[in-house]
């Protein structure tokens, strides 16, 4: 099994520094695409791969790029940001690449930032990642010592100033716009789409917003071309992806897989299936804001298309596991709780809507629910969900919601029924 992204890493030691990277086959992607190749060329490569973001959405990664405005007339200067403020619920991949190998992602950044002609770049780091901080620094002073940063780089025409920037810590930061917004040391809430940050992002420039792991795929499809990275998946979407699973399986973590693999190879093979004692009942397969699946949905390949078939979505692609001793509703407000706290309170339906869905799952969890508590549950599902709020913290929230509702709703009943948890 090829597995680009995870070359280099190995648990427990210090990842590779310029030396040992270049090494291992490192920056070469970069000496391709300066030496011999026109931006346009870059962003083609990465088109015809097929790489879609890994940060939950799965947007064409070359189509995203292609909207920003090119040629000498282009306004200056343009930006590029690594969104790695990972606080979804359940996810840790970005973590271990840039722990493990953050000159890949630097790579990745220098040649995103070439493709779109971009002066700048920013690494915009959750705060609690104090290891992959320091390691990125390092990497970072190494580039530029190497000139794989800073003017000129590699004797071209072309210059890159990037800046690690540590996130104060809130979980809308994830959400691109927000981001920006922190970045420029605002308050960090959602901007109006359109204008979309490819034509007005940072300080009101061109500004590509890409995921960590996404970022990491770019140097593997310059360095050895796009037909290469196609076929190492297992569905339409090119690539590896990063997969994982927390809960009450046997061996939780994170592999690189083929895209495409199926959740039950996935479960059984790498996580070594459920602990003894326990059965699986759900799953969240990309995050805490994605719907559940079941065990009939066992054998869905773990691409977009696919998990979205299924009434899902990949989101991270990193499964929260729920298991048969582990109350659903208990799981729900756990959640929930997390996704009202973290609301950044600009729009009403979210600021006000989800604390009121936790306080009606935290009764029915105390035993002080009613049997209307299942319809307002249900309504704002739908008040809360996509078209009704700013962005797409409050829809992404009342995904599991919506799902529990349907395959785990006779818990739901029980609780109420016996004015109590019944795993308690």
């Amino acid at each position: 099994m090829i597995t680009p992204l995870t070359q280099n890493i190995t648990p427990n030691r210090e990842p590779p520094d310029l030396k040992q990277y270049a090494q291992a086959g490192g920056y070469q992607g970069l000496q391709r695409a300066i030496k011999t190749l026109t931006p346009q060329e870059v962003l083609q490569e990465v088109k015809e791969s097929n790489l879609r973001g890994r940060g939950g959405a799965g947007f064409p990664t070359g189509k995203k790029w292609s909207f920003v405005p090119m040629g000498d007339d282009a306004p200056r200067p343009k930006y590029l940001v690594a969104n790695a403020d990972e606080m979804e619920p359940g996810t840790f991949k970005d973590r271990l690449l840039m722990e493990g190998d953050p000159h890949q992602l630097l790579e990745g950044m220098i040649l995103a930032s070439y493709a779109i002609q971009a002066e700048v770049a920013y690494i915009f780091l959750r705060a609690e990642y104090r290891l992959a901080a320091q390691r990125l620094k390092k990497a970072i002073a190494e580039a530029y010592e190497m000139n794989y940063l800073g003017k000129n780089l590699l004797g071209s025409a072309f210059s890159l100033e990037l800046h690690l920037h540590t996130s104060a810590g809130r979980y809308i930061c994830g959400e691109e716009t927000a981001l920006l917004n922190a970045l420029e040391g605002k308050r960090a809430i959602p901007r109006a789409k359109p204008p979309y940050p490819q034509v007005s992002g940072l300080w009101g420039q061109p500004t590509v917003v890409n995921n960590v792991e996404t970022l990491c795929n770019v140097p593997h499809i310059i360095a050895r071309g796009a037909a290469w990275y196609q076929n190492l998946s297992r569905s339409e979407d090119g690539g590896t992806k990063f997969y994982g699973a927390s809960g009450r399986v046997k061996h939780p973590g994170a592999w690189e897989l083929p895209m495409g693999t199926p959740i039950r190879e996935i479960l059984e093979e790498h996580a070594g299936g459920m602990k003894d004692g326990f059965q699986l009942r759900g799953l969240l397969p990309g995050g805490a804001s994605t719907d559940f699946l079941t065990e009939e949905h066992l054998d869905v390949p773990m691409d977009y298309d696919s998990v979205q078939s299924a009434g899902s979505r990949l989101g991270t692609g990193t499964m929260i596991i729920l298991d048969d001793r582990t109350c659903p509703v208990g799981m729900l407000c756990n959640l929930e709780h997390f996704f009202a706290q973290e609301s950044c309170g600009w729009c009403t339906p979210c600021r006000d809507g989800l604390p009121w869905v936790e306080k009606i799952l935290l009764g029915i969890e105390q035993g002080q629910g009613q049997p209307e508590d299942l319809d307002y549950l249900t309504m704002h599902t739908r008040l809360l969900g996509p078209g009704h709020t700013f962005c797409a913290h409050a829809p992404g929230a009342m995904e599991p919601l919506q799902s529990a509702l349907k395959y785990f709703r006779a818990d739901f009943e029980q609780h109420i029924h016996h004015q109590r948890c019944p795993f308690k």
